[in-house]
């Protein structure tokens, strides 16, 4: 994905600032309606259908994110001209209808560098619609996978590990998943304290499409960067970006107790000290999800270092180990006072 890399990101740059972007193409009324196009190109969303020219409103990245198999991704929001979004008292983006958030994911060192998969999170007046589209061999266009489907795709991991995997491409109902909260599918990446917009999107361009811009404070450290936060804030970063869109009161999995997001209390139900809801090969016979100061018997790293489907955490979304991210968890477990809980 280096090869395009560059060009996507100037391109994504150049439409936020509004100089040079590609004309607007953007079929705002298909997206708006109910039909679920066969191809990406339908949409308008890059012009030419070109993934390195968007038609977009602006880029972003997320200072911690989702891990996926190491998979570079890169992101836009369009939103539809006299609209805007707003952030909310608890950090969420209300995107207005007619939204759509598109992010890409690829290997640079896998297909020339072209994305494998686009997905689409877009807001409608009945709610939010995921759509998972996978790029044809050729790189022309992208088809629809409802059904989702598994990818080989072949790429080293930062380590120099080779890796040849099944890559998962969800199915929609596996989308909602993750994406539900309450029972609704709702965006769970673009939060004010992880969002980052680009430098070249200026004050102009952020009051076009937000409602209150100086909220845009991203205050999550960056999970890789000992510089950006303490060792526990970059952890529990981690946790927020990869675990706490199911592990919340409203999440898919609200039954376990294990709450995992940025603003929640680090106690039991944060895990430390904290007892399986239910027993079985989840808990690998531990005794608590965090245990202070051993992560060899806390039964949470025990999931974040299996594959096993019937173990694995997260459930979806990865077909690797995430060694850095454990090795980050690890740490910090082993630093807490074996008394803490």
């Amino acid at each position: 994905m280096k090869r395009i890399a560059a060009a996507l990101i100037a391109a994504l740059l150049c439409a936020s600032a509004g100089g040079g972007a590609a004309p607007a193409a953007v079929d705002q009324a298909l997206i708006e309606g109910s039909a679920m196009p066969a191809k990406l190109s339908a949409f308008g969303l890059f012009a030419g259908n070109d993934p390195a020219r968007p038609v977009a409103s602006f880029a972003y990245t997320l200072r911690t994110p989702l891990f996926s198999d190491y998979a570079e991704k890169h992101r836009f929001v369009s939103i539809p001209a006299g609209k805007r979004a707003t952030v909310l008292a608890d950090g969420t983006v209300d995107f207005p209808v007619g939204t759509v958030i598109v992010k890409s994911f690829g290997w640079p060192d896998f297909n020339e560098g072209r994305p494998v998969e686009t997905r689409l999170l877009i807001h409608r007046a009945s709610g939010w619609v995921a759509l998972p589209y996978i790029w044809d061999a050729d790189g022309r266009d992208a088809s629809l996978a409802i059904a989702g489907r598994r990818v080989p795709v072949a790429f080293k991991s930062p380590d120099g590990t080779a890796h040849a995997i099944q890559y998962g491409v969800p199915n929609r109902n596996q989308c909602k998943e993750c994406h539900s909260r309450a029972g609704a599918i709702v965006p769970i990446g673009p939060k004010a304290r992880n969002m980052v917009l680009a430098d070249t999107v200026g004050a102009d361009t952020r009051a076009l499409y937000f409602t209150n811009p100086a909220a845009l404070k991203p205050v999550m450290p960056r999970w890789d960067d000992p510089a950006s936060g303490t060792l526990q804030d970059r952890a529990r970063a981690y946790l927020e970006a990869n675990c706490a869109h199911c592990h919340n009161p409203e999440g898919s999995a609200s039954n376990s107790g294990l709450f995992l997001r940025w603003t929640d209390p680090v106690g039991v139900n944060y895990g430390i000290g904290k007892r399986p809801t239910a027993a079985g090969r989840g808990s690998g016979g531990m005794d608590f999800a965090i245990q202070p100061g051993d992560p060899d018997h806390s039964f949470l790293i025990y999931r974040l270092e299996s594959l096993d489907p019937g173990i694995a955490m997260p459930e979806l979304g990865r077909s690797t180990v995430h060694k850095e991210g454990a090795a980050l968890l690890r740490e910090w477990i082993a630093a807490m006072p074996k008394d803490a809980h």
